[in-house]
């Protein structure tokens, strides 16, 4: 079964590199850095930790894990690889230059092992479930221990695994540890053929998210410039065709609020000029934060077009409507408005988020609507009433506080993988 996977992967090769040259249209970014996705990695080290977060939202997750990786290894380099340039943007704007970056191979023999051989890691850190054949294997060739971290895989996914099974059962044989959310997710990978010894139930490291120190100063300041008595509300990681029930949701809240912001932040920024015009077209007066224009009493939509500044417009936020759950993308991670104490609306589209949005509702820091009129309502209803909107934050960042801790047994069960690798201490 790899021996036809690697076949069509190679066939495919072309093709994934089309697909780049036409997204730089938009983005230059989509040029950069080709070599590294056939695994000539400008880096080369006699050993490292090696993290894999595929885009944003596992970047996000794994800052804290990075962080304390740093601290516990100060003399090894780390090397985070991510799949998108929004992923590597998030990198770069939480580490710098302190971890050393680069865009995961494809998953070609050749690649991988050209990867490999010159990164030299101790360890594999995959968060999620980025699940790779022939990476893999080439990891289990190697002795490199795989550690996913922070796995998780839904009902849809599974079944998907499960169409080709000869092949997904190869790949969990070559995991070491699997850090899985539950154990209703842990279940589901024994029976895709993990052996039941290897999946270790941890909790979500999304709920150890770090809130950066200078995060309140850089609110009060924004919230200053915004308007500290306009009621605002963000609409967070849009997708295609969610600005369009966003805005006309913000039109219906207008008319009940004329001094209502909207703060819009799109998921991908090749979109972010496309948007702005759209904002224009349907007759709000928006100002963009990457061209440094100030909001005005007038203003009526903020479009967040900048990289690496979710909290803070979460932050300054009086109610956060958190996308990706009108389309069919699952959802994004709610607990990034909720552990700063802000109500959270979502569309119904949550398979991403399965467990983690059914706990919030019921935690009572969430609510979920199905359309425009359900999303207008409920914006309108909260921000009605502040007691409700306090309540519900409240709600909401205890649900969170309640579920810390996953980050150290995740991290202890890395420090286990790295004992049983070929490291070798000073």
């Amino acid at each position: 079964m790899r021996y036809f996977y690697t076949i069509l992967f190679y066939l495919a090769l072309p093709y994934s590199f089309l697909r780049l040259l036409w997204r730089s249209r938009k983005q230059k970014a989509y040029r950069q850095h080709w070599g590294e996705r056939l695994g000539f990695c400008p880096l080369k080290f006699e050993q490292s930790i090696w993290i894999h977060a595929a885009s944003v939202g596992e970047t996000i997750a794994a800052i804290p894990l990075i962080k304390a990786l740093q601290l516990q290894y100060p003399a090894l380099p780390i090397i985070v690889t991510n799949m998108t340039i929004t992923g590597r943007a998030r990198t770069q704007a939480a580490f710098g230059d302190t971890v050393y970056k680069a865009f995961i191979p494809y998953d070609v023999p050749s690649a991988v092992n050209r990867f490999l051989g010159r990164v030299n890691p101790i360890v594999a850190v995959i968060l999620e479930t980025e699940l790779w054949p022939n990476l893999f294997a080439a990891c289990k060739t190697r002795h490199i221990p795989i550690v996913v971290a922070n796995a998780r895989l839904s009902e849809k996914s599974a079944a998907g695994y499960h169409k080709v099974s000869a092949i997904t059962q190869e790949m969990l044989l070559n995991i070491h540890t699997l850090a899985v959310q539950t154990q209703i997710e842990a279940d589901r990978f024994q029976v895709l053929g993990l052996p039941p010894e290897r999946a270790v139930v941890t909790g979500n490291i999304k709920f150890d998210l770090e809130i950066p120190g200078d995060l309140l100063s850089k609110r009060d300041a924004l919230r200053a410039e915004l308007g500290i008595d306009r009621l605002i509300w963000v609409a967070a990681s849009t997708h295609a065709t969610e600005e369009d029930i966003v805005l006309a949701a913000h039109k219906a809240i207008c008319a009940k609020y004329p001094d209502a912001l909207l703060i819009l932040v799109p998921r991908h920024p090749d979109r972010f000029e496309s948007i702005f015009a759209l904002c224009q077209q349907q007759g709000f007066e928006a100002v963009r934060r990457a061209q440094g224009e100030k909001c005005k009493a007038t203003t009526q939509v903020y479009l967040a077009d900048t990289m690496g500044e979710m909290l803070l417009m979460y932050a300054v936020c009086d109610v956060a409507f958190v996308a990706g759950s009108f389309a069919a993308v699952g959802g994004h991670n709610m607990l990034e408005a909720a552990v700063l104490g802000k109500p959270v609306v979502t569309g119904e589209i949550l398979f991403n988020f399965a467990e983690i949005s059914r706990s919030l509702i019921a935690a009572k820091g969430m609510i979920t609507v199905k359309d425009q009129i359900g999303l207008q309502n409920a914006i309108i209803t909260l921000f009605a009433d502040r007691n409700y909107r306090q309540t519900m934050g409240e709600n909401g960042k205890r649900f969170v506080d309640a579920n810390r801790g996953a980050l150290q047994k995740q991290l202890q069960l890395i420090q286990v993988a790295i004992n049983s690798s070929r490291f070798k201490s000073a």
